[in-house]
């Protein structure tokens, strides 16, 4: 009988019997669950289970907390019920069962702009930076008319900016393919033939009569030539065609002519429907939502239009739809001299920035995220807010909800105090040069609008997060032993698939206190400081880092190395004050298979602050886009009443850091 056995057998029980259980895998410290019916898990007797830490659901995912033994939990669960275990990419599939449709949309999109959010966060600080140069008139012109080098810079810098937006629809496709796994060089030609210099401009659509727009002449058919220039929409649709289709002729045409027929079959019916079908839909989609903007702009009821139209405009710029806007402002400022519908939209570029800034105040400490979250801020705060948008608010969810109320409440109030703007193309702060000073409440009043877009979201995004409002996947003020914060993982950061594997334990010789040595030459940081959740918040337990700068890794302590990953990135080493040392090589470098790491030493081997542990090969990790650093980690926290770091900074490799007393 296994050591788990009895706490298994309970287990299998409470979470609703071996008929409920749809798929089961583990990771570093959890047993992972897709249950058929979620409500049939019986929490408060699972949470009474001697060997359980505590449970929560993400993701379509059940998963009890069992801590680091639970490769050895697991295999005692897998006899007791005679399943089989599944990969966690297995498991995450079968997870999709227990998602709503609003949260597998809203996965999808999180997995399509992931990859292309680094280009997306550049493209906001450059598109940004632009809108300062050329859209804010100082009485005797803009920046640009005003320098010659200004003018320079700034006509150099729409060559990123439009690679990057402009044909936005080119980086969509190809992430369609990559996620569908089909040819990503058809889904990068896909995206061309969207954006393509032969067709007309989307953005000179609104503009152009119908007469004059040019099309495929086919004798029986037309087919307007019209692009789809920082379109998301019709980019989706043709890109999930694309990759549909090439699945299905994969299947039905010989393994022979493949690689003919099936880029045939699969491109060019997707380019013709992308013209036909697709892109056309989402033009009848935009000129509807047009319409509705115009009418609600006209109406007696503007004021309850304004807060709409606030709250909605964000999701708009998700699809894409939002340049519809710019023909409506301008036919206001032709028809009246201003508009009322731009300060709206400059308001909401505020809100979702505020709404960022409060997730950094909320997460603080996470570099990591803080790369994308910093510069989204500023791309906001100066009108471009896909950054933050596609970055982090969709991704939480619940900042994305308070930015669109919190930029409703604005919109309404602006358009009560008759805010309207001179030009357009002034977005988040910079906007209030573009506010006409005369009419309606002028500045002052645009002034109280934008901190309303700042407080608001800002107020309602920490309250959403501390109660669970629109918040499934970053849950607040989890203890040490509870793993809540899993939810990050939809960011990237996979806070279960660390992969270390558990130290063994032993009874501890009377000694209190465990000197601790830097396992390599580098800087030493606070763990705190480390861009990974699981260790940074200390759920794995406390200790210190070393950002190194030279590729030998030694023992931090003095013992007995008890285990040794099969990716080589972590040991774990036994000291004889009882404390369990981890080891972890790199953050994520789990994915990398043990390739970076040459382990000089075997399981059962006495280690000092001399012994070599392994060889590192810095640059590897690096170019898989990782970090080096080199983490040590008391893993029995229960058993360490205070840990000290006595040195921060450059160090050098066996040089004392600090202590830990244990208990």
């Amino acid at each position: 009988m296994g050591k788990y056995h009895e706490d298994a057998e309970k287990l299998l029980e409470y979470v609703g019997g071996k008929e409920n259980i749809a798929a089961v895998t583990h990771c570093a410290t959890r047993m992972r669950f897709v249950l058929n019916d979620p409500k049939k898990a019986d929490e408060k007797s699972i949470e009474d289970i001697s060997s359980v830490k505590g449970m929560f659901t993400n993701a379509g995912q059940f998963q009890v907390i069992i801590g680091n033994d639970v490769p050895t939990f697991f295999n005692d669960f897998k006899e007791v019920s005679g399943i089989e275990g599944v990969s966690k990419e297995q498991s995450k599939t079968a997870a999709k069962q227990n998602q709503n449709p609003i949260q597998r949309a809203i996965t999808v999109l999180a997995e399509i702009f992931t990859p292309i959010i680094p280009a997306i966060i550049v493209g906001g600080l450059i598109l940004g930076f632009r809108n300062v140069l050329e859209g804010i008139d100082f009485g005797n012109g803009t920046i640009v008319s005003q320098s010659v080098f200004w003018n320079g810079v700034n006509d150099f810098l729409w060559l990123p900016g439009e690679a990057i937006f402009h044909f936005l629809p080119v980086g969509i496709t190809w992430s369609v393919t990559r996620k569908m796994g089909t040819t990503q060089i058809l889904g990068i030609i896909l995206g061309i033939t969207l954006v393509s210099p032969q067709l007309l401009n989307a953005y000179a659509v609104p503009g152009t009569a119908a007469a004059d727009i040019p099309f495929w002449d086919f004798g029986f058919a037309h087919i307007d030539k019209i692009g789809y220039q920082a379109q998301v929409i019709p980019a989706m649709l043709a890109g999930f065609m694309l990759a549909y289709l090439e699945i299905f002729f994969r299947k039905h045409i010989p393994e022979a002519v493949s690689m003919i027929f099936v880029p045939l079959f699969a491109l060019l019916p997707t380019i013709l429907a992308a013209h036909v079908v697709l892109g056309p839909f989402g033009w009848w989609l935009g000129s509807g939502i047009s319409y509705i903007v115009n009418t609600g702009l006209t109406s007696t009821f503007s004021w309850l239009f304004s807060a709409v139209f606030g709250f909605l405009y964000a999701p708009l710029v998700i699809t894409g739809l939002h340049h519809m806007t710019n023909a409506i402002d301008m036919q206001l400022i032709a028809d009246f001299g201003s508009t009322n519908l731009w300060p709206m939209i400059a308001l909401s570029n505020i809100a979702q920035g505020s709404a960022v800034l409060a997730i950094i105040f909320l997460h603080r400490g996470n570099e990591k995220e803080e790369q994308i979250s910093i510069p989204a801020t500023i791309s906001c705060y100066l009108g471009v807010t896909e950054p933050a948008m596609f970055g982090i608010n969709l991704k939480y969810v619940y900042p994305f909800v308070a930015a669109m109320i919190g930029s409703g409440v604005a919109s309404m109030f602006s358009n009560l105090m008759g805010v309207r703007a001179n030009a357009i193309g002034v977005g988040g702060l910079p906007g209030i040069l573009a506010i006409n000073s005369t009419l309606g409440g002028g500045w002052l009043a645009f002034v109280i609008a934008m901190a309303i877009a700042v407080v608001v979201p800002f107020i309602l995004t920490v309250v959403f997060r501390r109660q669970g409002i629109f918040n499934k996947i970053d849950l607040v003020d989890a203890p040490a032993d509870n793993l809540a914060v899993e939810g990050l993982a939809t960011a990237g950061v996979s806070v279960g698939d660390i992969g270390v594997e558990s130290v063994a334990t032993a009874t501890p010789d009377l000694v209190t206190e465990e000197a601790l040595f830097a396992p390599a030459d580098g800087e030493v940081v606070a763990i705190g400081q480390v861009a990974d959740p699981v260790f940074s918040q200390k759920m794995m337990g406390d200790g210190f880092a070393v950002r190194p700068t030279t590729s030998k890794i030694y023992s931090p302590v003095n013992g007995k190395v008890t285990s040794i990953f099969e990716t080589k990135h972590a040991i774990g080493i036994l000291t004889n004050t009882g404390a369990e040392v981890l080891v972890h090589m790199g953050l994520d470098t789990v994915e990398l298979k043990g390739t970076p790491f040459d382990v000089k030493v075997q399981e059962g081997q006495d280690v000092t602050p001399k012994t070599l542990l392994a060889v590192m090969d810095l640059n590897a990790i690096k170019a898989a886009g990782k970090q080096t650093d080199v983490l040590t980690v008391i893993t029995n926290a229960e058993k360490v009443s205070s840990l000290t770091l006595a040195k921060t900074g450059t160090i050098h490799a066996g040089e004392n850091v600090g202590k830990a007393e244990m208990l």
